[in-house]
């Protein structure tokens, strides 16, 4: 088994600026409507099953593979299409700071760890500005993987609000 990282990681930000009001983003990240219209990468479905926003508080949802390519390589990499996942709030500050956990134990073989993200809201003058800052993995291919994933996660969340009239404007 491979042991989980002990020092300090790299830490990566993807950005964004919407035409949606800050309140209107919060609720996004910290409803269960909100979570669910949009969370998760392409081709996962996400259904929340709790949300207590709180700091220590949890998020747990079920994150399911739907599109073929996902479901091909979940199966190639041993893990189950649907996976029970929970993040563990360490601080919320409405409605500008959210930061969580979240328990990387779905990797064969590595030893389970925590991986810390912050989503930060700014209000801006037409719309809100969002920074989602997280740690890298414990090696390089899990690390893309995770870049990806959140890329991938903010395209939904850009169609989501684009949909909306709302969009990434910048």
């Amino acid at each position: 088994m491979t042991t989980a990282p002990t020092a300090a990681r790299a830490q990566f930000s993807i950005q964004r600026t919407y035409a949606a009001s800050i309140d209107e983003a919060w609720a996004l990240w910290t409803t269960k409507s909100g979570i669910e219209s949009w969370w998760g990468p392409e081709g996962f479905d996400v259904t929340v099953t709790s949300v207590d926003l709180r700091p220590g508080g949890e998020l747990v949802y079920l994150m399911t593979a739907v599109a073929p390519e996902q479901v091909a390589f979940m199966k190639r990499a041993g893990m189950p299409l649907t996976s029970e996942c929970k993040v563990t709030y360490t601080e919320v500050s409405t409605p500008n700071r959210l930061a969580y956990k979240t328990l990387a134990d779905f990797v064969p073989g590595v030893t389970p760890y925590e991986v810390a993200t912050v989503v930060e809201l700014k209000a801006t003058a037409d719309g809100v500005k969002l920074t989602l800052t997280f740690d890298a993995m414990h090696d390089d291919v899990w690390t893309e993987r995770a870049r990806a994933g959140h890329e991938s996660q903010m395209r939904k969340l850009d169609a989501f609000l684009a949909a909306q009239g709302k969009g990434v404007h910048s």
